[in-house]
């Protein structure tokens, strides 16, 4: 079928856009196999000419364990292998084509292997979506469209290939580092940039261990998802390393995410395009959407992966969780023969929440056996230096910490770099081993390659990191890990229809886009969130009647759909104590509204009691253009945008899932009392925030934004005093 006649059959290119938009699921492994763990390979565009891309591929093939064939009509034989005209002319069907051939050729080649029953393609040539013009984004549409309706998968095209280290199949034109045989702790690398992914890969120099590194390019087919998904369930690897910019649908992500939570493989993300310019250079480098970093940390979390920093710590992160067993106990064991060492140890350990809880004192005494007057038995552990004129005692005090039940994994700071150094982690790999647990080397020497790198990399119980932040990120992210497994499954209880057809009907008499804050709390009373008493009056009069029945002090706001923020307007006053000044705040009020260009439409004045003190708070949701509703909760009032101190999760939450957003904050141990200042009931605050998830949740084709500030938290006392509500 010439390429003409095909484009007619498929319709015009927005349509083809709009279909491949549509995809919701992810692409089993085995719709995958064939082009990922190929039995034979076409090389189409193989070359005898030095540098070119088919040459690079041929030579690279020479590895391949499986059935390779050169295809190019200019050449008879390459080298010692025949060279065949079409893909249509091998003596059998290819399981994966490598198309090393230019854009302009690209689409009859595909259209040719979707003929002839191609499993798989992986297109290197670039310029399409990634340049921004529409004639080239209707050329990477179409072939979206080929790979739609023919069942030929696709990867790329602007990619640099896949490579299956089970097979050796090196489909790249990259001079790639070879890549041994994986361990049973090989970590499966993907990556939307070619040569961060092959970066990755290099890590096999130093001992790591790799199954595959998978990069995606312009994803007009296969993506991230996908490979994913693939991953998920592969048993040559124990975890799986992510470089991600981002995607037009990635709830398809999510999805992939879920399955490898399912498979109970660790997925470990890094998240490039964090900020504005990186964004845009993500648009340009793969056509692909960046999103909200804050947003996409969210829902990964949600999804059971965990999100680093650093790409520097990615692969060693990723390392340490294939080889890591769940965790016996949530406490770290600090060994050291630097005391410097040992005091950065416990700063990090600090700063990211892990515990070092002190020796028993049977260890203890085993410790103090051992170590000098002038070292520390205490955790962290200050061997000394003695350790070099009595080699066992390291030996001894590890496995006296091992031993502890407090703790779950040994960390030991590396400061220097000599032949010992190589010796330390084979001991530290048999005692982990011996008692079910973990151990870490922080490599601290600037010599980065030096003794007990590669010897640390290849132990299966050690896990080598080169920085005391990304150990001790990690150690906290396994904890987490296994806190979300040992929780299980979490369902938010379903709103009744009754109530969610009640709130529509609230919502839809709404004069406005934005809800007035009697409105809005309005709504939100029928989802069980507690709002404070109020009156709406019309005169001075009024007010001083309804200040009287709701009990002094009381608050005084000018209620306006068009003053949603009205400290701003200076249309509020606070704790006002009797008639007259009751009656002065009204005026002010009035007056000041009457300040507002253009006029204010004014509904009246509101009349609400003024709360004793509390912890302010803040829960917001808000509808990603991404991922839907998104639930924001922190410390409230100002302090809000002065500290930014929040978390953000999907909507809906349960309430030990809005527990868990609260002890993310800095400010969290405000509300578990601070200093003397009374505490406040967490788990009542948390099936609050449950519940204003609910809501958003239940309305997300209406609420755009949604907005409780503030809520005012004592003890068990928990008041909704603002509300905003934006509907579409």
């Amino acid at each position: 079928m010439a390429t003409g006649e095909y484009a007619a059959r498929i319709g015009n290119v927005n349509q083809a856009k709009t279909m491949q938009n549509r995809r919701t699921g992810v692409y089993s492994r085995e719709q995958l196999t064939r082009l990922l763990h190929p039995q034979s390979i076409a090389v189409i565009g193989a070359s005898s000419r030095a540098g070119s891309f088919g040459e690079r591929v041929l030579f690279n093939m020479k590895h391949y364990a499986g059935r390779s064939y050169p295809v190019n009509a200019r050449y008879q034989t390459i080298g010692d292998q025949t060279c065949y005209p079409n893909v249509a002319d091998l003596p059998e069907v290819p399981d994966c084509a490598v198309i090393a051939a230019a854009r302009e050729a690209v689409e009859e080649i595909v259209l040719d292997c979707a003929k002839a029953g191609v499993g798989g393609a992986i297109i290197f040539a670039s310029g399409y979506s990634e340049t921004g013009k529409e004639e080239r984004i209707a050329q990477q549409e179409r072939l979206a469209a080929i790979a739609r309706e023919t069942g030929l998968r696709i990867v790329g095209p602007n990619c640099i290939g896949v490579v299956n280290a089970l097979l050796d199949s090196r489909m790249t034109f990259m001079d790639i580092t070879p890549i041994p045989q994986p361990n049973p702790q090989a970590v499966g690398i993907i990556s939307q940039s070619g040569a961060l992914g092959m970066a990755l890969a290099q890590g096999v120099v130093r001992g790591l261990s790799a199954s595959h590194v998978l990069t995606s390019g312009n994803s007009c087919d296969v993506d991230m998802a996908d490979f994913v998904n693939y991953l998920a369930t592969d048993p040559a690897c124990g975890s799986i390393a992510c470089v991600f910019e981002g995607m037009a649908t990635p709830d398809r992500l999510l999805l992939a995410a879920e399955n490898a939570w399912a498979a109970d493989k660790p997925l470990v993300i890094f998240k490039m395009a964090t900020g504005e310019q990186g964004a845009q250079a993500a648009m340009s480098h793969t056509g692909s959407l960046a999103g909200s970093h804050a947003s996409y940390r969210a829902v990964f979390k949600r999804a059971g992966a965990v999100v680093v920093d650093d790409f520097e710590a990615l692969m060693e992160t990723a390392a340490f969780f294939a080889k890591a067993p769940p965790p016996k106990a949530s406490g770290a064991a600090i060994v050291a023969a630097s005391g410097g060492a040992a005091i950065m140890a416990a700063d990090r350990a600090e700063q990211h929440g892990v515990p070092l809880p002190q020796p028993t004192p049977e260890v203890r005494t085993i410790l103090e056996s051992r170590i000098p007057e002038f070292g520390s038995s205490r955790n962290p552990c200050d061997v000394t230096a003695q350790v070099l004129s009595d080699p066992e005692s390291l030996a001894i005090c590890a496995n006296a910490l091992l031993s502890d039940p407090q703790y779950g994994v040994l960390v030991s700071p590396l400061t220097y770099g000599y032949a010992p150094s190589a010796k330390r982690p084979l001991v530290y790999n048999d005692l982990a081993k011996q008692h079910g647990k973990m151990a870490c080397v922080v490599w601290q020497t600037e010599w980065q390659e030096g003794p007990g790198v590669v010897e640390s990399n290849q132990c299966d119980r050690v896990a080598l990191f080169r920085s005391m932040n990304a150990c001790f990120s990690a150690l906290a992210a396994w904890q987490w890990r296994a806190e979300k497994r040992a929780a299980g499954a979490q369902a938010v209880t379903a709103t009744p229809a009754e109530t969610i057809a009640q709130t529509r009907a609230l919502i839809a008499r709404a004069a406005g886009q934005t809800l007035t804050e009697r409105e809005a709390k309005a709504v939100l009373s029928h989802y069980g969130v507690p709002v404070v008493g109020e009156r709406l009056i019309q005169t001075a009069d009024d007010a001083v009647n309804a200040a009287a029945s709701l009990g002094y002090p009381v608050v005084l706001k000018v209620e306006s759909p068009d003053l949603p923020h009205k400290t701003e307007a200076g249309v509020i006053r606070l704790n006002l104590r009797n008639a007259d000044e009751v009656r002065a705040g009204y005026a002010a009020v009035m007056a000041n509204a009457d300040k507002v260009s253009p006029p204010p439409r004014i509904n009246g004045v509101l009349v609400q009691p003024m709360l004793p003190q509390g912890i302010e708070m803040v829960v917001g949701a808000r509808n990603d253009p991404l991922f839907g509703p998104l639930i924001v909760v922190g410390l409230g009032g100002i302090l809000v945008e002065v500290l930014k101190d929040t978390a953000l999760s999907p909507a809906p939450v349960t309430p030990f899932e809005a527990e868990g957003l609260l002890r993310q904050l800095k400010g969290v141990k405000l509300l578990e009392g601070f200093r003397g200042m009374p505490g406040v009931d967490i788990q009542r605050l948390a099936q609050v925030i449950s519940d204003v998830s609910r809501f958003a949740a239940d309305h997300r084709d209406t609420v755009v934004e949604l907005d409780v500030n503030p809520l005012i938290c004592a003890g068990d006392r928990m008041t909704a005093v603002d509300a905003l509500i934006v509907v579409a």
